[in-house]
């Protein structure tokens, strides 16, 4: 099973690894002011190579044992992006959190709703899953439009849900059904 996938001719969506440490702390430092107001606060660390590593070591981890899928975009070399795939549930459950984000520089060309759109693809025939959910500060208008773009639907609210850019924020929650089949059935 290959979750790599081509989102365009420019574009590459690939599982991240040990080796993507520095090229994804360049995307976090280009990006920094751009990410602040939709993730929590970042320690100093989180923006060098020594600091992406150890995290994505964790997340190795973790999808090795297919509780995360994190995928890196890439333009050539350089990271663009980030699809996330977490707390997958297997059992009758069959879901995932969906969290993501787009490089400023390539806003607004449609490349977060491929990006989606490929994820539950993914999610869909490879990891079987039956929805996947999102959840997006209540004032993102643009992440909203990314997910009911791709197919998801606003199922509520959550006051005080996520701790992000320095206070607890209210969210918009979504979830995309992605099937009705049996648990685990391809």
């Amino acid at each position: 099973m290959t979750l790599d996938r081509p989102l365009s001719t420019e574009i590459e969506m690939r599982v991240a690894t040990l080796n993507d440490a520095a090229a994804f702390a360049e995307a976090q430092v280009r990006n920094r002011e751009h990410l602040r107001p939709w993730e929590p606060v970042r320690s100093d660390r989180w923006f060098t190579t020594a600091g992406q590593a150890d995290r994505l070591e964790q997340q190795l981890v973790r999808f090795e044992r297919r509780e995360v899928v994190p995928w890196f975009l890439f333009q050539g070399d350089r990271v663009v992006g980030a699809m996330t795939l977490t707390d997958i549930v297997p059992g009758p459950f069959r879901s995932a959190s969906l969290g993501y984000w787009i490089d400023a520089d390539l806003l607004g060309k449609g490349l977060a709703t491929t990006a989606v759109r490929t994820v539950a693809e993914v999610a869909d025939k490879e990891l079987l899953l039956h929805r996947i959910e999102a959840s997006t500060l209540t004032h993102n208008l643009p992440s909203q439009k990314v997910l009911t773009k791709a197919g998801f639907s606003q199922i509520g609210s959550a006051p005080d849900y996520l701790h992000i850019d320095g206070a607890w924020r209210d969210c918009h929650l979504f979830q995309r059904i992605l099937n009705t089949r049996l648990p685990g059935e391809a």
